[in-house]
């Protein structure tokens, strides 16, 4: 039943009320969602998102209406195709993100309908009679007949992911009782705070964007102190080598300050500061004799058990 006008209205201006709202909007794919599972879904997010759906016509032109103070969500307009709609939220994106993909329920598999998965029949006893071995022969399911029941000998691969499900291999899965499929909402992008990306990003952990943030802080500074231009990144490391040069111009020359001070002490007078080499190198003395010693006792050891056998034998 078509929209009327005043419905349409209705719908843009909640739309544009939605975006307004919420900062993150996750597009979402609804194929073989049912109304029930939507509406265990929607009781899920209560308090932390809201769900809008609506044909993919309508939603465009929501979407055109609100580009004039909204630019950024013309990138939407590829996403909106097939069975789509938003989940607006202003919470945590991975716990409502956790949320939307786990409420899944198991369906049988359907003539002709994608498989969204591969599917396995397992190694094991059907409980079939043996009239219809046939049946697996025509599918070339290995079996045999074990205390009067089909039994399959090894796991098959029955259907391949992304591929139509032949009818002979749902009245089988259906005849088996599995019900190879799982649907529920997917998403299809997410837009935070201007940005549309992926699902995935969402599992990239903090340590893996701090340690590739010091990569790129480290790659500026390498290039600003290659090309001599000062950065934030190569301040630090530019101060440190000012200082290194003006340390080594004050030792070689009468120039002098503070820390240089210090530094030239030690150059002039070594042996007030030589007292602890040779306390490590004594310490160490000890350990070097009773190693020697050890030496000593194992090759008398091997002369005595040489002489050993030159007497049993000579």
């Amino acid at each position: 039943m078509p929209r009327s006008k005043e419905d349409k209205l209705e719908y843009f201006a909640k739309l544009k009320d939605l975006v307004e709202t919420y900062p993150s909007i996750f597009i979402v794919n609804v194929d073989n969602v049912g109304s029930n599972q939507m509406h265990q879904i929607r009781q899920a997010l209560r308090g932390k998102g809201t769900i809008l759906m609506g044909k993919n016509t309508m939603v465009r032109r929501a979407v055109r209406l609100i580009l004039a103070e909204n630019p950024q969500f013309e990138r939407f307009l590829p996403h909106v195709k097939g069975n789509v709609g938003f989940v607006f939220t202003s919470g945590d994106l991975k716990d409502v993100r956790d949320i939307i993909v786990s409420n899944v329920v198991a369906a049988p598999a359907k003539a002709g309908a994608y498989a969204p998965n591969d599917v396995h029949v397992p190694a094991g006893n059907t409980g079939m009679e043996p009239g219809k071995t046939s049946f697996f022969q025509a599918l070339n399911i290995p079996t045999k007949i074990a205390r009067g029941t089909i039994e399959i000998v090894s796991d098959i691969h029955l259907v391949q992911a992304g591929s139509r499900v032949g009818s002979s291999e749902a009245t089988l899965l259906n005849m088996l009782n599995i019900s190879p499929f799982t649907y529920g909402m997917k998403i299809v992008q997410i837009y935070d705070n201007g940005t549309l990306f992926q699902e995935s990003v969402l599992d990239i952990k903090e340590e893996t964007l701090i340690e590739q943030f010091m990569s790129g802080i480290k790659t500026i500074a390498a290039i600003s102190l290659a090309i001599n231009y000062p950065t934030i990144a190569s301040i630090t490391h530019s101060l440190v080598n000012s200082y290194k040069n003006v340390l080594a111009i004050s030792l070689a020359t009468d120039i002098t300050f503070e820390a240089s001070e210090k530094i030239k002490y030690r150059l002039e007078h070594p042996d007030e500061f030589a007292g602890a080499a040779p306390a490590a190198s004594e310490s160490a003395a000890p350990a070097a004799a009773a190693e020697e010693k050890k030496e000593e006792a194992k090759e008398e050891e091997e002369d005595s058990d040489e002489g050993g056998f030159g007497d049993l034998f000579g």
